[in-house]
């Protein structure tokens, strides 16, 4: 068993998350609904290598953050999914994007969903993790809310379609 530097809940979360790239990949899960290794390796905005993917999904799966299993609509894929520890990252992973979009400069198409998240406060979080518990638990939502990936999605797209025609 791995010995912790302390016992300290700041210390303790960020041996799990604390590196760049496990925060990096959740947010690619969570956010857009990447649930193969390819599609995490290809669509990486930070153009993660893919040795370091294979390292980081071991870690998470082995904290317990993300689960694999066999996809069976292909033999050779595994399909990651998130486990109810990291969907409880939701509001910690808006207040970051928060924080982002006021103190760095950041792009608009890749501000937006914070933004969002940032207005729609605790409510919109609490709705975002119900989804994703339903998508990656298979928790069954009795009257399903509007979805809030597609409208983080949508205003995504919105941003950047406008952005590539100038603004």
């Amino acid at each position: 068993m791995r010995q912790e530097k302390s016992g300290c809940p700041i210390n303790l979360t960020m041996e799990v998350i604390g590196d760049r790239w496990s925060l990096v990949i959740l947010r690619d899960i969570m956010f857009g609904n990447r649930r193969h290794f390819g599609e995490l390796l290809e669509n990486s905005l930070e153009g993660i290598a893919s040795n370091i993917l294979a390292a980081r999904l071991k870690r998470l799966t082995d904290s317990g953050m993300i689960t694999r299993t066999a996809d069976s609509a292909h033999k050779q894929k595994v399909i990651y999914s998130l486990t109810e520890q990291a969907i409880e990252l939701v509001p910690i992973m808006a207040m970051i994007g928060a924080w982002g979009r006021k103190h760095l400069a950041v792009t608009p198409e890749l501000a937006i969903r914070a933004q969002l998240l940032e207005e729609g406060g605790p409510q919109m979080w609490e709705g975002f993790m119900e989804e994703l518990r339903y998508l990656h638990l298979g928790h069954r939502q009795n009257d399903p809310p509007p979805s809030v990936l597609d409208q983080l999605t949508a205003a995504y797209l919105e941003v950047a379609a406008r952005e590539r025609k100038g603004g």
